[in-house]
């Protein structure tokens, strides 16, 4: 094994090796979940030095200038305001969904007029429209971090793979039986997952255009999904109350997670594959550990159904959101409550974390997403202007824009 090159990633913390073996390149990545500016950078070299290797002696300072490097950037508080910078009138008929390339240098939209745009964050202009669905485009992504490619999910029961640049349909995946309503890349692009009304879920290979695996098993809509960041492991979140892992090379459910009382709204693995969070209409969450699937914690507290649950970059945090106006926070290793975010007048249907970890956005029925202190829970921003409610936020890579989808028909981006 050789090592070519060092590889920074400072959301979350990490260093990413990049090594020859066998003639073929390959990366492997050491997480720093950890790391905070006060941590020994010689003492963390050490236990990496033991731990990998790859990092040689006369590597040594290399890493330990990365560290320092990371560290830098953590010391970094962020005090970022956020102001508005344009409104885009993004479809004729309504939208379903919003998202960013890595950079957010671009973002995509899609809309009841059965199309997916492309547009360019900067300007505002739209660069793409990927025409070809014959109905509602509902779930759509790029395939992250690389960006050449987006995914298209729709009720026409098909998804379809684009390339990002042209605009050029790669493959139309069919074999769903309803609507297309939740999508994934697997963290190597090189697979597509899809969950449909149809109870099922699919994997489709990115290159071919074939379809992989049908992941059966369900009673209900597929209504969420989610790939681990190793993507080895699926997990599934239907409106049959329970949720599923998948092994994604076999196509095998591994574990039924059991133990919710309503529908699932949103699954969610943590960075470090270890844990699944789930959200329900049972006003709870759950916290599961991926390799055994035993329920580890009920999040309880909320007065109204959980809407949207996520963990922060690190996965040492826990964010829902629910129908009764309120947003919590929960420890992953606790499961306590740290804070409740009170102020939206109306459900709250989306939430997430600043890549940094240190605020909150959240999207609301009362017209505003709203952003706020992790720590101390205190709003530190309201973003108005949006005339209906808002179903959609997002925060790009470096946590500098943001953009809002509404039922007004307009995004909102706010730098």
């Amino acid at each position: 094994m050789k090592l070519k090159r060092f590889l920074l990633r400072y959301y979350p913390p990490g260093i990413i090796l990049e090594y020859e073996k066998e003639g073929l390149l390959k990366t492997k990545s050491m997480d720093l979940l950890d790391l905070t500016p006060e941590t020994n950078p010689d003492e963390l070299l050490a236990e990496i030095r033991r731990s990998e290797p790859l990092v040689t002696e006369s590597r040594a300072d290399q890493v330990k200038q990365l560290i320092l490097r990371l560290q830098q950037k953590q010391g970094h508080k962020d005090q970022h305001g956020f102001c508005f910078s344009k409104s885009l009138k993004a479809h004729i008929l309504p939208l379903t969904n919003v998202a960013f390339n890595k950079s957010g240098s671009r973002f995509i939209t899609g809309s009841y007029d059965r199309t997916c745009r492309v547009w360019d964050t900067a300007s505002g202009t739209a660069v793409h429209t990927l025409e070809g669905h014959r109905n509602v485009v509902y779930a759509i992504a790029f395939n992250n971090p690389y960006g050449d490619k987006i995914a298209t999910g729709s009720f026409d029961k098909t998804c379809k793979l684009w390339c990002a640049e042209t605009g050029k349909c790669f493959h139309t995946f069919c074999g769903h039986t309803a609507e297309i309503v939740c999508l994934a890349f697997n963290p190597q692009s090189t697979l597509v997952a899809t969950g449909s009304m149809d109870a099922t879920a699919r994997l489709w290979d990115v290159e071919t255009g074939e379809e992989v695996a049908n992941l059966t098993g369900h009673t209900a809509e597929v209504l969420s999904l989610c790939f681990n960041t190793v993507g080895n492991q699926l997990v599934t979140g239907s409106f049959d109350h329970t949720v599923a892992i998948w092994d994604v090379a076999s196509g095998r459910r591994v574990h039924i997670l059991t133990g919710h009382g309503g529908e699932i709204s949103n699954v969610q693995f943590n960075w470090d594959c270890s844990l699944i969070v789930t959200g329900s209409m049972d006003k709870t969450c759950k916290l599961w550990e991926a390799v055994s699937g035993k329920c580890v914690a009920t999040m309880a507290g909320h007065r109204e159904e959980v809407l949207d649950v996520c963990f922060d970059l690190r996965g040492q945090l826990i964010a829902s959101a629910s129908a009764d106006g309120t947003a919590r926070v929960f420890s992953s290793t606790t499961h306590q409550c740290l804070v409740t975010l009170e102020g939206h007048d109306g459900e709250i249907s989306k939430i997430c974390f600043s890549p940094q970890g240190s605020r909150i956005l959240t999207a609301g029925s009362d017209r505003t997403a709203r952003l706020w202190d992790v720590q101390s829970g205190v709003c530190l921003q309201v973003l108005q202007g949006h005339t209906d409610e808002i179903f959609s936020c997002v925060f790009n890579y470096e946590g500098d824009t943001i953009i809002t989808g509404s039922k007004d028909n307009t995004c909102r981006i706010w730098y």
